[in-house]
């Protein structure tokens, strides 16, 4: 399989702002593509991320100036991974057809594959990734679309304190190659990260407000003399350790999710309106400053929100059906700031949000 990188090619960007958001679609009773455009930019968010390539989400971001990047689902990767043509047909279909008038500056493929429960998926996600990149190379769009893949928390061992982190055993020799091709076409390397689950998993030990971004005591790193006021931060810098241990410290490390649920189950006691409202009202104030974390305080922390909409058809837990920042109808789920499309209660008392 050729890689062909052209000399002095510059990186594409697909996310050129620090603020974004997650538009997932596990819902029969959520706003049509074409209302969340009008939403999202009353709300100025520019920059969105899909799950998938669904073509009438794609042609409602027609000509918005929205940047958007699409998913291939991890159902996909064996196939793309085993045949290049199949990737070409793909990339043709669901991304070169919709440019320039659609933004797709970015290509997820798959989702949380290594240190996921389907280990085949592990062995192709590269793969599938090399001939992604491939096609757009051949289709002369690697100055526009980028490739990335988003790792959850599951891949590292010890995260605590954040410069202990490193990659878990088992993933190591996926991930290195994997890493390697990354720094090789530019790509970040994307985290899910998620205070509400760290400290769901353990409360009796976790400062709830060292996870909603409040005043806390934080936590102090003794090898590197670096302190946490929030447990965000923390999670981004025992990224940043993990790939300097693995041997890629120039990469950047973004969020490709993170929130907090506004309900749940009766042992989800941390899943409460009051608490999202908090954790994406003072994540988005944290964003609006441009600032880097403790360790790499030069890179501007980036992250998507999860997400825009309660998904009603999405299964486990309680609080899975219920990250959105929007109710279905497009009225604000709690207000951080933002106008609904409809009014409704949470609407009342609009915050000022000065940064």
């Amino acid at each position: 399989m050729e890689i062909f990188f052209l000399a002095g090619s510059r990186t594409v960007q697909a996310f050129t702002g620090t603020y974004g958001i997650n538009y997932g679609r596990i819902a029969d009773n959520i706003l049509a593509p074409d209302e969340v455009v009008t939403l999202l930019r009353a709300a100025k968010i520019k920059n969105v991320r899909i799950y998938d390539a669904d073509h009438s989400v794609l042609d409602a971001f027609s000509g918005t100036g929205l940047e958007i990047v699409v998913g291939l689902p991890n159902g996909y990767l064996k196939e793309m991974s085993a045949n290049e043509s199949h990737a070409m047909d793909w990339v043709k279909e669901n991304v070169q057809a919709f440019l320039p008038r659609t933004k797709i500056c970015g290509i997820a493929v798959g989702n949380e594959v290594l240190g996921g429960g389907d280990y085949e998926l592990w062995t192709v996600l590269l793969g599938a990734a090399k001939n992604i990149y491939n096609s757009i190379q051949k289709l002369h769009l690697t100055d526009v679309v980028q490739i990335t893949t988003a790792h959850s928390q599951a891949v590292f061992a010890n995260s605590y304190p954040p410069s202990s982190c490193i990659f878990k055993d088992n993933v190591v020799q996926f991930m290195k190659p994997l890493l390697d091709f990354f720094s090789q076409i530019g790509s970040p390397f994307c985290l899910n990260a998620y205070p509400f689950l760290a400290y769901m998993s353990d409360p009796e030990n976790i400062d709830i407000n060292y996870a909603l971004f409040q005043s806390t005591q934080g936590i102090s790193d003794a090898k590197t003399n670096l302190h946490y006021d929030n447990m965000l931060d923390a999670q981004i810098d025992a990224a940043y350790a993990a790939l300097e241990n693995a041997g890629f410290k120039k990469m950047e490390v973004i969020v490709t999710e993170t929130g907090w649920a506004s309900r749940g189950d009766d042992n989800e006691a941390a899943a409460t309106a009051d608490n999202a409202r908090t954790y994406n009202y003072n994540l988005r104030k944290r964003l609006a400053k441009k600032k880097g974390t403790p360790l790499r305080p030069k890179n501007a922390v980036k992250a998507y929100i999860f997400a825009i909409f309660n998904e009603n058809l999405k299964p486990g837990p309680t609080s899975e059906r219920n990250f959105g920042l929007f109710k279905p109808d497009g009225s604000i789920a709690y207000d951080i700031g933002y106008h609904g499309l409809k009014s409704s209660s949470a609407d009342s008392s609009h915050l000022s949000l000065k940064v």
